[in-house]
């Protein structure tokens, strides 16, 4: 018997406890949300059958001539447990990079099938909280947005590490520039910028930060020696910056949460990978499942 067929069993035989407790059909009726005639349908079958007639039954045979393809589930469930790609994302990849076909209602079940439908920890829908009106640019560089994701990781031998991931995104095409460093610093903030600077496959008009430390004068001063403006955002309003505060809840989510981090790995290069793989092949929600360099070549007419 499986978990579904415990959940049905127990569900119904608390409605029809209920039932006999206040001796109230009706009401026990109201306050489930059922109709009466489902609750006796349920007690006759408890006592025809014991516990297993109150399991659901399946309206339809299941038509195996239906189902995915074995050869496309197999891809489903590796982007599914490889990069905890939703639904829609997993029809795009599919479509894009292997050429294979298939609907949202497919890849659905055949994440109910393997018990995949529900994200892990942290990956989880969450509140959309307030909604704001935000604003893209068109042109590749004109606004960069940069900010900082703190790693907390640890050893085999239990020795806590602490690791900063500097981070930039153009606004208009979303692609990424990403490094690792030891200390949160205004040197390494420096360093990371002539870093995007020569990352970037366009010129960049202007970088756009909060107001940390990392970010302060001779940072500043360095961004305008280098051709580009410097725009801070309002204390208090990480939504100014939401692009790339939202790419680093992407890489807590596809990548870090993936990684067996014990101090043996080497993050530097897992991180390029993963830069690499962000900007040509994952497809992006923003851009209708292109990744940001498909953006980025349509936006230039190539």
């Amino acid at each position: 018997m499986n978990a579904q067929a415990i959940r049905d069993i127990n569900h119904k035989l608390k409605i029809l406890r209920y039932g006999e407790e206040i001796r109230n059909v009706a009401k026990a009726c109201r306050y489930y949300g059922i109709s009466r005639e489902t609750y006796y349908q349920w007690k006759r079958a408890l006592a025809a059958k014991g516990t297993t007639g109150l399991i659901n039954s399946k309206p339809c045979p299941v038509n195996l001539k239906r189902r995915v393809p074995s050869h496309i589930e197999e891809k489903i469930i590796h982007l599914r447990t490889t990069y905890h790609f939703g639904q829609k994302r997993i029809v795009w990849y599919l479509n894009r990079y292997t050429d294979l076909k298939v609907a949202e209602g497919g890849v659905r079940g055949v994440l109910l099938r393997h018990g995949l439908n529900r994200l892990p920890k942290n990956t989880k829908k969450r509140s959309p909280g307030p909604t704001f009106i935000r604003y893209e640019k068109q042109v590749p560089g004109h606004q960069v947005q940069v900010d900082v994701k703190f790693l907390n990781l640890q050893t085999k031998a239990g020795k806590k590490v602490r690791r900063f991931q500097y981070s930039a995104i153009d606004d208009a095409t979303r692609i990424r520039v990403l490094k690792i460093y030891s200390r949160h610093t205004q040197e390494n903030a420096i360093d990371f910028i002539d870093h995007v600077v020569e990352k970037m496959p366009f010129r960049i008009k202007q970088i756009r930060t909060d107001n940390g430390h990392e970010f302060q004068a001779l940072f500043h001063w360095h961004v305008l020696d280098k051709g580009m403006q410097h725009a801070y955002i309002k204390k208090g309003t990480p939504r100014l910056n939401g692009k790339v505060e939202r790419s680093h809840r992407t890489d807590q989510e596809e990548f870090y949460q993936l990684i067996d981090y014990k101090g043996d790995v080497d993050l530097a290069a897992k991180l390029k990978e993963w830069e690499r793989f962000y900007n040509t092949f994952r497809p992006h929600t923003a851009h209708g499942g292109k990744s940001p360099y498909e953006a980025l070549k349509e936006k230039l007419g190539a």
